[in-house]
């Protein structure tokens, strides 16, 4: 079966919450990282809990003050480390994210960035530790939840700035994470951590199905009053999730008035509301008048909602309504990369077999228009590197 892992970062990720997960999952040791990258200083990490929650944390401290570094500094600590050769590289990958983020935000070179928050030694073994626990549990996925990004402002080596950091905003433009402002003003998304989860996600939403073995817990550094500041990391493995569901609904409508133009608003209306699908039917009704019919896939929660949009959005006086069973197949988002830009695919596997990979649509309208290619032939790369990426 595929091995699983699923990161929980409602309360947001950093390098450190990261690693002390790993930790926790006895996927690495802070002080053997330091060890491989000729450190000196107390590597360490401790049990600790955030809100009644156990979790740990990691103490990284030099023994000496730390330079600013630029990315050729950083570039030579871990090229001169006896490191596993993905785990270097993908070390590598993680910094070349970050310079390449602080010199669009900040206007500069990639070579002229001076890693403020990001080049100590902390941040050094942080993503060199996270890039060995990840190798260590020789995961097929990880997958990111949504981001919590918190608000307020931070100062920093630059001065006062808003939150989400510029950085951390560019750094999301180059994956395809989902990230959302709150919930407390506060930092809870680092450089760092969404750099890792740049370079090492495979793919981001809710927990995927799965049988889970084990849960490791890295704590934040600050101890929030308003929520738990922790990251969890769920390991297990895939379940099959082909499995059927009986409290599904399909809600009906026949409309022979409605202006046509009006009816993409519709559809995208009843998504909006919880809609799982929307579509329509051309049918013939008394007297040979030509029609629709509008129908509406939706579970017992969403059903008022799409009743409300069916009343509020079209002309029908009446809606009728169907109970059905739905199959589904396990899915999950795959990034791939199309001439350095970001396209989202969507597999779905049949008991752990890739079935279908299908690139978002508007991903593909998008890098399209940016690299000046026609849309097919974007659609035919993305496949192509999905299926590259799967094999």
């Amino acid at each position: 079966m595929r091995r699983i892992g699923w990161l929980d970062c409602s309360s947001g990720v950093s390098g450190d919450m990261l690693l002390g997960a790993l930790t926790e999952l006895e996927a690495v040791r802070v002080a053997d990282v330091a060890d491989m990258l000729g450190l000196q200083g107390t590597f360490a990490s401790a049990g600790t809990s955030r809100a009644g929650i156990r979790a740990t944390t990691v103490e990284v401290q030099p023994a000496d003050d730390q330079p600013h570094r630029r990315l050729d500094d950083v570039l030579g600590i871990i090229r001169d480390a006896n490191l596993p050769a993905r785990v270097a590289d993908r070390a590598t990958a993680v910094f070349e994210r970050l310079a390449a983020a602080e010199a669009r935000v900040h206007g500069t070179s990639v070579q002229s960035v001076e890693f403020h928050e990001v080049g100590a030694v902390d941040a050094i073994v942080d993503i060199v530790g996270v890039c060995l626990g990840i190798e260590t549990l020789a995961l097929d996925e990880l997958v990111a939840g949504p981001i919590a990004l918190g608000g307020g402002h931070i100062t920093t080596g630059h001065g006062v700035l808003p939150v989400p950091g510029p950085a951390v905003l560019e750094l999301l433009t180059t994956c395809s994470l989902v990230a959302g402002g709150g919930p407390v003003d506060h930092e809870l998304a680092t450089p760092t951590g969404v750099a890792l989860l740049a370079e090492l996600a495979t793919g981001s939403g809710p927990m995927p199905p799965m049988r889970i073995d084990r849960v490791g817990v890295g704590a934040g550094s600050r101890e929030l009053t308003e929520r738990a500041n922790v990251l969890r990391l769920v390991v297990g493995e895939e379940a099959d999730t082909h499995d059927r569901h009986d409290d599904w609904q399909v809600l009906a409508a026949n409309v022979d008035d409605l202006d046509p133009r009006l009816w993409p608003v519709v559809i995208e209306r009843l998504l909006s509301a919880g809609a799982a699908d929307a579509w329509l039917t051309p049918i013939v009704m008394k007297k040979g008048r030509p029609a629709h019919t509008i129908s509406v896939l939706c579970d017992e929660q969403t059903a008022e909602a799409a009743r409300t949009v069916l009343f509020a959005e079209t002309s029908t006086i009446g809606v009728r309504s169907s109970p059905v069973s739905k199959h589904a197949l396990a899915r999950e988002w795959l990034t791939v990369d199309i001439d350095g830009q970001s396209m989202r695919v969507k597999v779905a596997r049949y008991d752990g077999a890739v079935v279908n990979a299908s690139p978002e649509f508007d991903d593909a309208v998008r890098v399209a228009a940016v690299l000046g290619r026609p849309v097919k032939s974007i659609l035919a790369a993305a496949v192509a590197a999905a299926s590259d990426a799967l094999s």
